[in-house]
């Protein structure tokens, strides 16, 4: 799924203010379908030239949030951002210990070049490179092959916490859970 932030803002390339950002926020909402299966949704940034922390506030991470809680099978994942969009993003997701996909996407729409934005906490940070040098992981796998001697439990808090970021995607098979990245990081 790809949203255009640009299509969505009626063409305004410079996008600021705690309004405006909730005004796409229910945008987001509206134009965002529910899908069976785990997807990135894409918040095509092309064109935009500038948008202020509160408008990414109260419009990207407020949507990624409600996305993540409301529509689970889908994970927002930031593309085409210019230098200074992501610059504002960077800033605030570090100020907030959170974190974000993001990348480019061709013209076929495959993702190229994709990064985390922002700032994990170590042990957040570790679990996200374990899973994403392991390709997929479950909590009792992650347990099983880590130096790290930390329970099932605890395993399943860190990815589910992950998820909830749409750092990775979470698939259910029967009782246990599977995550993977939502993209794959050079």
């Amino acid at each position: 799924m790809k949203l255009s932030i640009i299509d969505l803002e009626d063409g305004q390339k410079v996008l600021s203010g705690v309004q405006a950002g909730r005004q796409l926020l229910g945008k987001l909402v509206a134009a965002a379908r529910p899908s069976a299966d785990p997807e990135p949704a894409y918040l095509d940034f092309d064109g935009v030239e500038v948008a202020t922390a509160s408008f990414l506030r109260e419009g990207v991470i407020a949507f990624r949030d409600y996305a993540r809680t409301t529509l689970p099978a889908l994970y927002p994942v930031i593309a085409n951002a210019s230098p200074a969009v992501t610059e504002e993003l960077e800033f605030f997701l570090r100020h907030r210990k959170d974190a974000m996909w993001a990348c480019r996407l061709a013209r076929a729409g495959e993702p190229r070049d994709p990064k985390i934005l922002g700032e994990l906490d170590e042990a957040h940070r570790s679990t996200f490179e374990l899973v994403a040098r392991l390709g997929t992981a479950s909590a009792p796998s992650l347990a099983a092959q880590s130096e790290e001697r930390l329970a099932p439990t605890a395993w399943n808090n860190r990815l589910s916490s992950l998820a909830a970021r749409g750092l990775l995607m979470e698939r259910r098979s029967g009782k246990t859970k599977t995550f993977a990245p939502v993209l794959e990081a050079c």
